[in-house]
């Protein structure tokens, strides 16, 4: 699967084998912008950087967000953004390509859309994919 171009502000979205591929690769770095309650209770990928975008309590915007993604990223890398769902992760690409960096969404997030009964993990995401991922 090839990048999906998108006209608002960064790169493009990637499903999350493209990501992983890319990141296997070394042509990209991985930042899981989920808040660091997120990493913790639902889980993370290992080896991807962890700067958030929002900061729990309260949801602010992260000030430490710039420096953060500009330090994980090597010359000549793109970089792949996931959060829980796929919407938060827009944000930070859009963030990151204002930053000058090649920056794109992972689709699905880690977590995935919501099923019936309002439950993650059924209906995409990386967990879902079968992608590397662990819990504490």
């Amino acid at each position: 699967m090839q990048p999906r171009p998108v006209s608002a502000g960064y790169a493009g979205d990637v499903s999350p084998q493209l990501a992983w591929q890319w990141v296997q690769a070394g042509e990209a770095v991985m930042v899981d912008v989920r808040t660091d309650a997120e990493r913790e209770w639902v889980g993370h990928v290992p080896g991807a950087h962890a700067v958030a975008w929002k900061q729990w309590p309260g949801m602010a915007l992260n000030p430490g967000f710039d420096a953060g993604v500009q330090a994980a990223v090597g010359a000549e890398q793109k970089l792949v953004l996931l959060c829980r769902s796929g919407v938060r992760s827009i944000a930070a690409a859009q963030r990151a390509t204002q930053l000058g960096l090649e920056a794109y969404n992972i689709l699905e997030g880690f977590e995935g859309d919501p099923d019936a009964s309002a439950h993650r993990g059924e209906r995409g995401g990386w967990r879902f994919r079968g992608l590397p991922w662990r819990q504490n």
